[in-house]
């Protein structure tokens, strides 16, 4: 066996030995601390700072990391040979049958993508059945390029836009009425966006239920799961859509700039081929996204961060992220100047939290806010903008993140909601 055959071989069964790192109770036993400290360990991440700012993308495990090392470094000595007599077939497809497994749909309904961004944006800007006059609607929390897209298609096919806003505070009762009754005043709804779980303050929608709603009212549904997947223990088909945009390199580890996009196949015809492409059939999801070239050596470090995220088990991730999250939310939603603008009702969050200092709402004094915290603290969080209530800071832990530093966040908005 040459050095290229057994390379191949590595590459193709990659993340083999990624399982040591996952905690002995995965698969639905809760962890212990101990599995949780080992866990954080596997991070490298900068200790002159703590970063609360964990839901722009995902740090790669160690494991991951070093997969991700030896691609490149492989993909350099090979170049092109690996990439065309292996890699863009059969490593992609072994991509797709793995997400196949992950996701609870087919291989043929899942195409690779450079994240979710590019697969939203495909899918909105390639939504075939929209007629003048028809309206499509998105919310004031949903991802800005998405919003940019959604409004450019409705100029494109002179379709009218419908803009709901999320009450504050907001309940998943509030959040489903709230887009029934913008679907009842907008009776010509073609397309609805929805954002599972937002980037500005984190709140989980029930988009199983307001996908059974649209439906009903003959109204397609896109849905943004960004920040859900891999945080939150779901299958696609729970949500009940047909067209989804997904990321991989957030809350999976994988490499920046790797995601997916998934049609159901009966639905296929209705989101158009990316930009008249014919390296595959109109019959092929593939043909909904050309990318040109991309890093192939972040997409072929995929399965190590698809083989770890699974040895760890997401619920158990999942469970773990909002642990975190709650204890700083419960140590200050009793402060009287710190508003947290995400409910703690069971199913409504994640990792992500968003708060403001009471009267601050201004994006100006937010990001003030965000220069204090790093500059006297050493935390690092970010400003966010867009909810009715006005700006906002978001906070995001990770795996690695610890108590100890979550406690150190505490003791900062005591300060500032003192002062």
């Amino acid at each position: 066996m040459n050095e290229f055959q057994a390379n191949r071989r590595k590459l193709l069964g990659a993340a083999a030995g990624l399982t040591a790192l996952a905690a002995p109770a995965a698969h639905g036993a809760p962890a212990t601390d101990a599995d949780w400290e080992r866990i954080a360990q596997s991070y490298d991440v900068a200790s002159d700072f703590i970063n609360l700012e964990n839901g722009y993308y995902g740090v790669m495990a160690r494991p991951v990391a070093e997969e991700f090392k030896r691609n490149i470094d492989y993909l350099n000595r090979y170049s092109s040979f690996h990439l065309r007599r292996q890699f863009d077939n059969e490593g992609m497809e072994q991509i797709r049958a793995q997400l196949a497994l992950h996701t609870g749909v087919a291989a043929d309904e899942l195409a690779i993508t450079r994240g979710a961004t590019e697969s939203l944006q495909n899918l909105i800007c390639n939504y075939r059945l929209l007629k003048r006059g028809d309206t499509i609607m998105y919310c004031n929390l949903d991802y800005d390029a998405m919003q940019y897209a959604m409004n450019d298609l409705a100029r494109r096919h002179d379709a009218k836009l419908a803009l709901v806003r999320i009450p504050e505070p907001v309940s998943r009762q509030a959040a489903i009425d709230v887009y029934e009754q913008a679907m009842r005043r907008h009776p010509r709804t073609r397309l609805l966006l929805l954002t599972h779980i937002n980037h500005r303050t984190g709140f989980v929608l029930p988009v199983a239920e307001i996908v059974k709603i649209a439906k009903a009212r003959g109204v397609d549904v896109i849905v943004d799961v960004a920040q859900s997947w891999g945080q939150l223990d779901y299958k696609l088909p729970d949500l009940g859509a047909d067209f989804v945009g997904a990321n991989l390199h957030k809350w999976v580890g994988a490499p920046l700039g790797t995601g997916f996009l998934y049609i159901r196949k009966e639905r296929l015809g209705a989101i158009g081929v990316e930009r008249g492409d014919e390296d595959y059939a109109a019959t092929d999801i593939r043909s909904r996204v050309h990318s040109g070239t991309v890093n192939s050596a972040a997409l072929m470090t995929i399965p190590a961060a698809l083989k770890l995220h699974a040895d760890i088990g997401v619920a158990n991730r999942g469970g773990r992220l909002r642990a975190l999250r709650d204890h700083w939310v419960r140590q200050v939603r009793d402060l009287p100047n710190i508003e947290v603008l995400t409910p703690d009702d069971a199913g409504s969050y994640g990792a992500v939290t968003s708060f403001r200092v009471r009267g601050h709402t201004t994006p100006e004094a937010n990001a003030a806010l965000v220069n204090r915290l790093l500059e006297r603290y050493g935390i690092f969080t970010v400003m966010r903008r867009g909810p009715v209530g006005g700006a906002c800071i978001r906070v995001t832990p990770g795996l690695y993140t610890r108590t100890a530093d979550l406690d150190k966040l505490v003791t900062a908005l005591r300060d500032v909601a003192g002062g």
